[in-house]
């Protein structure tokens, strides 16, 4: 974690020197992730043109991920460091409703942005395929998308966002058609279902030319 910091304030330096030679800063991602690799792998790989991201894995779950998102964004401002938006990433898994529900209301609260899947991340992935509208167990994620992607699906995977590219668009219609049919929405009850696209659909918006 000491050496991703350390490349992270590079990068964080570098982006503020590129945007003040244009005279205006460029906006500015925070993605706090529960994940150490899956999340910050994947949004990692994302190549934009008109932004700065800074994917951090905490290895720290619900209201306490929240939490940690909070702290880094204060601790940037002392640093005159202001992010534009910030997002917190994590998963329902086996989690209280209690602890899951109240992070998305303490999120909401301070301004930061959710990105949940219930039950697990994989579920965004799994999307790119088909659509599932029925619950099934998380253990069962990894064994269909190694089916779905000729290959052993690894966690730790960087290839991803470069795999599954093709298919995104496919990936955002089935996870906004599938959030769209829980009325009322009940975040820890709505299973399958994940919010993922948003964080998605906002970053696309910056992608350079080609991605």
């Amino acid at each position: 974690m000491g050496t991703d910091n350390l490349y992270w304030k590079k990068k964080d330096r570098a982006s503020k020197r590129k945007s003040k030679n244009r005279g205006k800063p460029l906006p500015s991602f925070l993605i706090v992730c529960e994940g150490e690799k899956t999340e910050p792998n994947y949004f990692r790989s994302f190549r934009l043109s008109s932004a700065h991201v800074k994917p951090v894995g905490c290895g720290r779950n619900t209201v306490s991920l929240v939490k940690k998102a909070i702290e880094i964004r204060e601790k940037a401002k002392i640093n005159d460091e202001i992010y534009d938006q910030v997002w917190c990433v994590f998963d329902r898994d086996s989690f209280s409703p209690q602890n899951f529900n109240e992070a998305i209301v303490l999120a909401g609260r301070e301004g930061i942005k959710a990105a949940y899947s219930n039950e697990a991340f994989e579920l965004w992935y799994l999307l790119h395929f088909n659509y599932y509208d029925s619950a099934f167990p998380r253990e069962k994620y990894q064994k269909m998308l190694s089916k779905l992607l000729n290959h052993s699906y690894d966690k730790k995977s960087r290839s991803m966002y470069k795999e599954l590219f093709e298919k995104q668009e496919s990936a955002i219609k089935n996870a906004k058609k599938l959030l769209n049919s829980y009325k009322p929405h009940n975040p820890d009850k709505d299973n399958p279902s994940t919010t993922v696209h948003k964080l998605v659909s906002e970053l696309n918006k910056y992608l350079s030319t080609g991605r």
